[in-house]
């Protein structure tokens, strides 16, 4: 039967189907393949989500097994990876149609997605590695695919860099844990017992190169620019990488949770975090361009998983990086049906009602007061407590306040209502399925936490300040650096790409 497969049998599955997908994407390369083998090429890669899937629900696919470690979380990762990657290929077929690169372009994408993949179901530190090193060196790919566009050489070039640099710093904590504890295996180096062996100023050490590590893929401050450059790649690359690499932080943190919790670099990924949410959420605001409005909502939603992360709040983070990623290759697959339509401004609306706005930050307060009062000495429960009022504050202004009469505001209340509800199942359900207690070690204080909210409050009445008063002097200066700060370097912008004369060749060549 199916479902009595075992742990051996379902990871050989796996593999070949992998190996399969790699090979189909091998024999797309040979010119006298047809194009349209392709449809049969998308098939065949919707082989290994299938797999992932299956091993995901089987409750016998879990466990380590040689340097695998395959519990839930491992396989959602897999499963969510290359899901994403075969819808994001299945849009490209008829997307990149005729691009000088259309053949090369799909090989990259199998090879990228199913090494991302390997990498979050090792347990050895060097496998790991190696897998997560052919992962970036494939999206560098991705980005220089059109050789001809200089621009886009430059923003591979800018990219490789930082990789180059954040794999560096990934691989010597590795080393550095490896080393002191005597363990290549990832869940034996995170033991108790090996854990002992590294002094303090060794696990803050460590913990320093991991933040270094994950704050690069995730294009945080100060190295977001890679993430600026990189609106040059084509839509499908933007929408891998949007959705699936700036992801990577809140998987590394969460697989070394236990070296990571109770250190000073809590602190240090909490600072610099909290910065990126502001930067990225100023860039959002202030830029025209929809896909740089993309870049700066990624690295504000990034830093947020990221601040998850350093609050102890892991399984949060996993939540927020899966429905991150999937909300955020939604909307870049869908950038090219943007058409400029002329609407109203809700803030022109004069039946705006006040009343109602006050009557939904009550409720909002409320709810995520009582949500919080559950168990108040936890951080995790504090950050849903935050998520579930911020958004209900958000939600009730747009589909009640700004409702226009009885039926729309009925209408309203009734769609908030029911997603409210499906959110908590969704969510209750998720939390009691994914193995994350074992995430959860010590958490900050909780007058660290509150310092924070505070800060981010103030922040966020400082900006409404600046907002409504766009005639002072400050509103410019900030609006001009946010510009600024958002926008790509000189050479990585070309009025005319050359690229676009291939396009008459066809993708034959």
């Amino acid at each position: 039967m199916l479902f009595s497969l075992s742990l051996s049998s379902l990871l050989n599955i796996f593999y070949c189907v992998l190996v399969i997908s790699g090979l189909s994407g091998l024999l797309f390369l040979y010119p006298r393949i047809p194009l349209r083998y392709v449809n049969i090429h998308i098939g065949i890669v919707s082989l290994p989500p299938l797999v992932a899937l299956f091993a995901l629900i089987n409750t016998k696919a879990k466990g380590i097994f040689g340097p695998w470690h395959l519990d839930s979380i491992a396989w959602l990762l897999a499963f969510f990876v290359l899901f994403l990657g075969l819808i994001i290929q299945r849009f490209s077929v008829r997307y990149l149609m005729g691009d000088h690169s259309y053949r090369k372009y799909f090989i990259l994408f199998t090879f990228t997605t199913g090494a991302a993949s390997l990498a979050w179901l090792s347990d050895d530190l060097r496998l790991m590695a190696i897998c997560w090193g052919v992962t970036l060196i494939g999206l560098i790919s991705l980005i220089r695919l059109n050789r001809g566009w200089k621009v886009a050489h430059e923003a591979a070039t800018i990219s490789g860099r930082l990789f180059a640099l954040s794999w560096i710093a990934i691989v010597l904590a590795i080393i550095w844990l490896s080393h002191v504890t005597g363990q290549w295996q990832l869940s034996s180096a995170l033991k108790d017992g090996s854990l002992a062996h590294l002094d303090s100023w060794e696990k803050t050490g460590i913990n320093l190169l991991l933040i270094l590590g994950v704050m690069i893929p995730a294009a945080q401050w100060p190295f977001q620019r890679w993430l600026l450059e990189s609106v040059v790649a084509p839509t499908p690359v933007s929408a891998i990488m949007h959705a699936g690499l700036v992801n990577a932080g809140g998987i590394v943190l969460t697989r070394f949770s236990p070296i990571f919790n109770g250190d000073i670099a809590q602190i240090i990924l909490l600072i610099l975090a909290s910065i990126s949410v502001l930067i990225g959420t100023g860039i959002s605001l202030v830029q025209v361009d929809y896909k740089r409005q993309l870049v700066g909502s990624t690295i504000a939603q990034m830093g947020f998983m990221l601040i998850q992360c350093a609050l102890g709040a892991y399984s949060a983070a996993i939540f927020h990086l899966v429905f991150h990623g999937l909300f955020k290759a939604t909307l870049f697959l869908q950038a090219g049906s943007l058409v400029p339509r002329l609407e109203k401004s809700t803030h022109g609306r004069k039946n705006i009602s006040y009343s109602w706005t006050v009557v939904g930050y009550i409720l909002a307060i409320l709810v995520g007061a009582s949500f919080w009062l559950k168990d108040m000495g936890n951080g995790y429960q504090l950050i849903s407590a935050l998520i579930i009022g911020w958004s209900l504050s958000v939600s009730w202004k747009q589909l009640v306040a700004f409702g226009e009469g009885s039926i729309d505001r009925i209408a309203g209340l009734l769609f908030l209502g029911g997603f409210t509800i499906l959110y908590l199942i969704i969510h209750n359900y998720l939390y009691g399925w994914l193995p994350v207690n074992v995430y959860h070690g010590n958490q900050l204080s909780m007058a660290i936490l509150i310092f924070i909210i505070c800060f981010l409050f103030v922040c966020s009445i400082i900006g409404r300040w600046v907002v409504q008063h766009r005639s002072s002097v400050y509103f410019t200066v900030i609006y001009l650096w946010l510009v600024r700060l958002g926008e790509a370097q000189p050479k990585a912008v070309e009025s005319h790409p050359n690229y676009l004369k291939f396009l008459s060749q066809g993708g034959n060549k």
